[in-house]
């Protein structure tokens, strides 16, 4: 995964003024944390984290005003409606480091036509090396049929990622597609096939 580079401006106002103002300015505040050191409270540019962030796992290089750090998002605040970012954590990691992120799980293919794909997790918590994170990972589901399931465990990680959740967890399964629906379509048209118009009705009734 490659570095994203975010220029850093330590921050020494706090508070909810303080944030205000921040924003105002089209910037976010942020904390860097980890490793033992005093939590460090910056201000990162506004555009350039919300599109950083649009990557999962992000590898974020701070720099600036004796800030040389990678970092990666732990916790960020949004505008409930703008979906502005309005505050991010980070954590200090070095390379060659462990951590322990979520990874997106994604499909390819189509399961076989008798079948719904029901995907009950749509990501999976894995140990991977700091700068060597996994984008994701992908689950070959084509022509699977009703009633297969793919656990955590069977899923295929990319190389150097190792499984950190339980094995036996669902992250798939194929369903029947229900039947219902058209069973009540096919009766609804029977009873109107079935049913005579008021006007044969009366004439019947003349004859």
């Amino acid at each position: 995964m490659s570095e994203v580079r975010i220029a850093a401006e330590s921050r020494t106002a706090f508070g909810k003024g303080a944030a205000r103002k921040i924003r105002r300015a089209d910037k976010v505040p942020a904390v860097l944390y980890g490793h033992g050191i005093d939590p460090k409270h910056l201000t990162l540019p506004g555009h350039e984290v919300l599109l950083a962030l649009r990557t999962p796992n992000v590898l974020i290089r701070l720099h600036g005003e004796g800030v040389d750090e990678l970092a990666l998002p732990k916790g960020v605040q949004r505008d409930p409606i703008r979906g502005f970012v309005e505050h991010v954590d980070l954590i200090l990691v070095k390379s060659g480091e462990t951590v322990t992120v979520e990874i997106p799980v994604t499909t390819v293919g189509d399961v076989h036509s008798d079948g719904l794909l029901d995907q009950q997790l749509v990501s999976i918590a894995v140990e991977a090396e700091a700068t060597h994170i996994p984008t994701g990972v992908e689950v070959d589901v084509e022509g699977l049929r009703v009633g297969t399931a793919i656990t955590a465990g069977q899923l295929q990680l990319p190389q150097g990622a190792k499984l950190a959740a339980d094995p036996e967890a669902v992250i798939l399964q194929v369903s029947a597609k229900p039947v219902e629906a058209e069973e009540g379509e096919e009766g609804v048209e029977g009873a109107v096939a079935a049913a005579p118009v008021a006007g044969e009705t009366a004439e019947a009734g003349a004859e």
